[in-house]
């Protein structure tokens, strides 16, 4: 990569502007999955299937990540000797074991804890990031954006009920595992792609987690036999989505701090509950000063943790 590509992929403005593409990419998968599972008829406690229909979606991701990868590259991208024993980890966190945790969890557990759990993934991300991978150094700037953005999260999701405090290790606990795995795979990407082309790690890894999503789904009872043709073009956006999103997300790792890059993750639940309201029509979620004060929140977050006079990490630590 160019010394002025390099400069535009850790530009703050840049940076800010494909991490929201990001997470309106990513916010705009819960709507996308709750009409994918009218259309295709799956229940919704049914996580046997619903892991069947993830894997049919990342197994189609990995596809076109290589495709559009090896066109905008004009080559094939393909693994090189050695780049397996990277991608088949991202694999397995990334993808096999984050939407197993997650599908098997949410249906025994409720959707507003779930979201709730779910936004602790960037405090987990950062934590293992600064203690684990020593990839930077942990600050009270970043502790406190995190507390902010948590916040934020939280106040989301309090519309409607759904919050109290029972909890059960295959509902709740599947959750935080699946938030964990999911920051496992953020802060492994940021490493591995110091050897691989990031489009590349994404592409394959979505194609051997889908794999086994789609195998486990199955083998476990799970069944797709309603399949229409709106419903396969809901399961070709949320393939899209993940292939360009994950790709994105993963220059940005290779290029920016975690904490830079993971904060922006905290953004993904309200923009969910906006599509979900405006798309789904779905009432009983936040209302408008609940969002407001929400993003609020969040900003003042990744504003805490991306502040100019922040401590940059020397190049390529």
């Amino acid at each position: 990569m160019t010394q002025n590509k390099r400069k535009i992929l850790t530009n703050p403005v840049a940076v800010s502007l494909l991490a929201m593409i990001c997470c309106a990419l990513w916010g705009s998968a819960f709507p996308g999955i709750e009409k994918g599972y009218r259309l295709f008829r799956i229940a919704p406690g049914d996580a046997r299937t619903q892991i069947l229909f993830a894997g049919c979606r990342f197994l189609l991701a990995g596809t076109l990540t290589v495709l559009f990868g090896s066109l905008a590259e004009k080559k094939v991208l393909h693994p090189r000797k050695g780049s397996w024993r990277r991608i088949l980890p991202l694999a397995l966190f990334q993808t096999a074991l984050q939407y197993t945790f997650f599908y098997i969890g949410l249906a025994h557990a409720g959707g507003v804890k779930s979201s709730i759990i779910g936004g602790s993934g960037v405090f987990i991300t950062i934590l293992i990031s600064c203690l684990v991978f020593r990839q930077e150094k942990l600050t009270a700037r970043k502790t406190i954006g995190c507390a902010l953005g948590f916040t934020g999260v939280v106040l989301v999701n309090l519309g409607g009920g759904g919050l109290n405090f029972s909890m059960s290790f295959l509902g709740e606990g599947f959750v935080f595992l699946s938030a964990v795995a999911a920051a496992l795979s953020s802060v492994l990407i940021r490493d591995y792609s110091r050897h691989d082309d990031p489009v590349m790690l994404s592409g394959y890894q979505f194609f051997c987690g889908g794999l086994f999503l789609l195998l486990f789904g199955f083998f476990t009872g799970g069944r797709i036999t309603h399949i229409t043709g709106p419903g396969l073009a809901v399961l070709g956006y949320l393939a899209f989505l993940s292939a360009a999103a994950y790709a994105i997300w993963s220059i940005l790792l290779k290029h920016n701090p975690v904490s830079k890059v993971a904060v922006w993750g905290f953004v993904n639940p309200i923009v969910g509950v906006v599509l979900s309201i405006v798309l789904m029509g779905e009432t009983g979620r936040a209302s408008g000063p609940q969002i407001l004060a929400a993003l609020l929140l969040v900003s003042l977050g990744i504003y805490t943790v991306n502040r100019p006079s922040a401590a940059v990490l020397p190049s390529g630590q």
